[in-house]
């Protein structure tokens, strides 16, 4: 059995992530390095927060640097003959956007999730056994809309029935649901909204009818899976995805059997790993982002644990008396490390990027940092057009980083 170093590893790793070398700073960067870089991480997890920005939008920028974000809008949103969709929402890793071409996978999912994520609009169909019925049929007749604009139809369409099951609540779960089953999708936002559409008018027929059993389709998650990791354990293989246990020992045994998989000892750790066939592991790794809480490559805190040494834990839902190093921070990667945390915010209002704080990894230089994550900052701040950044008072990173 092939034995590797863990900073082999943590090379590989970074490799198979488009994060191991440094890339050139041509603005902005094209669209078919944008396209490159969503098909190296396989999926974009979809958050509301944007105290930065979207998160869907900054795994990209890690990778290329400044770019268009339009290129993303278009790949997940916009469908036309001279442009077919790329990429669609549904749940992966979590909420996310991953290829069209992937949703044949997911089939098994959408059976389980039949009556939601968490089965909550069972209660509220016990209420109203036709609500489902009716926010298709309004649907069906307007086209892709909110839960907002279809509570209001239905409020217009059905006079005298408003009611406990008629607020925006009940009609946001069912929504959820159908969305969960595979029965709509999501064709565009307005406003980050979910505006939901009848998934037969989205997705493209050859995909939407192709049939996946589910060995098959877990067999080909965990493929992907360990194609974007490179090399991995199997609960970092079946995480990517959010698979079960027994799912993925299934997968992973025939993929090794395949060829497709490699197990290997990996020196400190305290499990198998398995190394994709067409992994790569540079000599060096150079390059220097802030990776966003929700970046593939640190989404598994575990897995940041046991490869970088790094405690990382978002505080977004901590009490602000109890945050250590703030509210949305990025781990930032020098030269194959995580080496520091920073803490920033765009106020747009002020046209300024925050440095809130920011702070050294372990018993690392701050003088030897600080250059490195001053370009990147000044290069995300002209991505997002803020004017300034700002660097505040907390942490020790931030005398240096001035």
């Amino acid at each position: 059995m092939q034995e590797m170093s863990a900073a082999a590893a943590r090379r590989t790793a970074l490799a198979a992530q488009g994060l191991a070398s440094r890339r050139s700073r041509t603005r902005p960067a094209s669209k078919a390095a944008v396209h490159a870089a969503i098909d190296t991480t396989g999926l974009l997890q979809i958050d509301s927060v944007s105290v930065v920005v979207r998160a869907h939008y900054a795994p990209v920028f890690s990778r290329v640097g400044a770019y268009d974000r339009t290129v993303v809008d278009d790949a997940a949103w916009t469908d036309t003959a001279r442009r077919p969709r790329r990429m669609v929402e549904y749940w992966a890793h979590e909420a996310a956007l991953l290829p069209v071409d992937d949703w044949p996978l997911m089939r098994w999912r959408m059976e389980l999730y039949r009556h939601g994520r968490w089965g909550g609009a069972a209660h509220i169909l016990d209420r109203e056994p036709t609500l489902v019925d009716d926010v298709l049929a309004v649907i069906g007749d307007i086209g892709a809309a909110s839960a907002g604009e279809i509570e209001k139809h239905l409020e217009l369409d059905t006079p005298g029935r408003k009611g406990p099951w008629w607020d925006r609540s009940d009609v946001k779960v069912v929504c959820e649901q159908l969305f969960a089953a595979g029965v709509v999708t999501v064709p565009t936002r307005t406003g980050f909204v979910r505006r939901y559409e009848l998934s037969e008018q989205v997705i493209p027929e050859n995909v939407l009818h192709r049939r996946v059993d589910e060995p098959d389709a877990v067999r080909q998650l965990i493929e992907k899976s360990s194609r974007a990791l490179g090399i991995g354990t199997e609960p970092d293989l079946r995480d990517y995805y959010r698979l079960s246990q027994k799912q993925a020992k299934a997968a992973i045994g025939e993929l090794v059997e395949d060829g497709v998989l490699e197990q290997v000892t990996v020196r400190g750790w305290n499990a198998p790993a398995y190394l994709h066939r067409d992994a790569r592991t540079p000599r060096t790794a150079t390059a220097a982002a802030l990776l966003c809480p929700f970046d593939p490559m640190i989404f598994f805190r575990p897995r940041v644990q046991r490869m970088f040494d790094f405690h990382y834990r978002i505080e977004i839902y901590t009490p602000q008396h109890k945050r250590v190093h703030g509210y949305y921070v990025f781990p930032f990667l020098l030269d194959g490390h995580l080496v520091a945390r920073v803490d920033l915010k765009a106020v747009r209002a002020q046209s300024e990027l925050h440095v809130i704080a920011a702070y050294v990894e372990g018993d690392r230089n701050a003088g030897d940092i600080a250059p490195r994550l001053r370009d990147v900052l000044r290069e995300m701040a002209d991505w997002l057009e803020l004017e300034r950044v700002v660097v505040g008072d907390r942490g020790d990173l931030v005398a240096a980083l001035r």
